[in-house]
């Protein structure tokens, strides 16, 4: 039976209802969050390899009022509602939820995810929630990133590409 994306977006309280129900059942809950504005193979590898770490994973989104302040204006390219949308139909995400704070440190408190998962560009020291997450006798991971697979450098390579014609593109095209 497949889940609709849309039944796999939540708003936090309906979110902590579905971890606590996990948690008592004994399973692992393990968390990401980020921006997520042009979802790359960077982004799908990482999320298969979190979603290993435990039973369920849960993806908190960065609203877009929450990429502007820390990605700077013209981010995001992509609305929060879609960027959720987009991840909940990962077969390797359980739950998006979006968040509008500028980190997720209420929500990480809130659902006190069993294994906080975050990419090796993040020294443990500045992830967020990490201190909490250790504390509460969860763990924290740092997976490696995919050499060369950013948003930052897809967008680099739409900028240098944005003035060139390819034979696709005639000189006079209309949409």
């Amino acid at each position: 039976m497949t889940v609709d994306a849309a039944e796999k977006i939540l708003e936090r309280n309906s979110l902590k209802a579905k971890v606590d129900s996990l948690r008592q059942s004994g399973k692992l809950v393990i968390f990401t969050n980020g921006c997520f504005d042009l979802l790359h193979a960077g982004h799908v590898r990482y999320l298969q390899e979190a979603r290993k770490q435990g039973d369920c994973l849960v993806v908190a989104v960065n609203s877009d009022r929450s990429v502007e302040q820390i990605k700077g204006p013209g981010r995001p390219i992509i609305p929060d509602n879609q960027r959720a949308e987009v991840l909940a139909a990962l077969g390797c995400v359980d739950w998006v939820t979006i968040f509008d704070e500028p980190d997720p440190l209420v929500l990480i408190k809130l659902l006190k995810p069993d294994v906080l998962v975050k990419g090796s560009d993040w020294p443990e020291k500045k992830i967020i929630g990490a201190k909490e997450v250790k504390e509460a006798g969860g763990k924290v991971l740092r997976i490696p990133l995919e050499a060369g697979i950013s948003t930052s450098a897809i967008f680099e390579r739409i900028r240098s590409a944005s003035g060139k014609k390819t034979k696709e593109e005639p000189e006079n095209q209309t949409l």
